[in-house]
């Protein structure tokens, strides 16, 4: 049975932890996903962002990931990553999703609000949680998302973002970066904690992947409850398959091609479940 996101968040929020939220688009993603989630014995969040419809069917994946989570030994719950079109998020909701991201932040702040406000009101009539983001998390290397500026959360605007939409969790933009880094990562962990300081709901972190471990625990213990992944499980999964396709190397069966990625991507998700279950332990400095 799936889970419910918020319930995932607010636990979280209450032990200083973070769920890790695996941005997935096919089988063998949620089956490392769960698999590494059942490893460590923490829950997991399934994430399908709407970039990815033109090619996943949404009834499909959704009935695929119920299926899955029915057996899992952890909590697992689905939810709709940065969807811009309101069409997207009614499928969503009618597809069992426990949860959606409205991203409203390419717009200005009075449009932003009013959006996700109507947002809002449709997915709570369902018991649908609403994530949304103000601020804009820059684009990369190596990610699809699209290009964001990069503009940093305003505390006060996000205060009054909160307070007039209803939201259930805000995605801060405090200096991550969907994809790798190019350069060396500039986090604003004090943003962070007077954003944590100021609101009640729980704080999301887009750009988990190639950020420091160090620094995503201290996130985390200021307040960050759910980190999503992308682009590092991607690049596991391309490395496993360009070995496999490599020259002289014996040609493989679709099947085992597609068994050796879920492998591949295992360990990386394990990372990030395990470091976001224990941040503190991130933070310890061996003598």
């Amino acid at each position: 049975m799936l889970a419910r996101t918020q319930d995932l968040l607010l636990e979280a929020q209450r032990q200083q932890k973070a769920i890790a939220a695996i941005n997935a688009f096919n089988m063998e993603t949620v089956q490392a996903a769960v698999h590494a989630a059942e490893l460590s014995e923490r829950p997991v969040i399934i994430a399908l962002g709407e970039r990815y419809l033109p090619t996943t069917r949404i009834e499909g994946f959704a009935a695929m990931v119920r299926a899955i989570a029915e057996t899992a030994s952890v909590p697992v719950s689905l939810h709709l990553d940065h969807a811009y079109e309101k069409s997207s998020i009614e499928q969503a909701i009618r597809c069992g999703f426990s949860s959606v991201m409205y991203d409203g932040s390419r717009y200005e702040l009075e449009q932003n609000i009013a959006q996700t406000r109507a947002i809002v009101e449709l997915a709570h009539a369902f018991d649908v949680a609403v994530e949304a983001e103000i601020g804009s998390v820059a684009r990369g290397a190596h990610s699809d998302e699209e290009e964001g500026d990069g503009r940093l959360t305003s505390p006060a605007d996000a205060k009054r973002f909160v307070a007039e939409t209803g939201v259930d969790s805000l995605a801060a933009a405090i200096g991550t970066v969907h994809g790798m880094y190019t350069g060396t990562p500039n986090i604003n962990l004090e943003l962070l904690a007077t954003l944590r300081d100021s609101l009640q709901v729980p704080l999301v972190l887009h750009g988990g992947s190639g950020t420091p471990e160090a620094i995503i625990a201290q996130t985390v213990l200021s307040g960050i409850c759910k980190v999503n992944v992308n682009t590092e499980i991607s690049l596991a999964a391309v490395d496993r398959l360009r070995r496999d396709a490599e020259p002289g190397s014996p040609q493989l069966h679709l099947s085992v091609i597609t068994s050796g990625l879920e492998e591949a991507m295992i360990p990386v998700i394990s990372k990030f479940i395990r470091l976001l279950g224990s941040p503190a332990d991130a933070l310890v400095v061996n003598p």
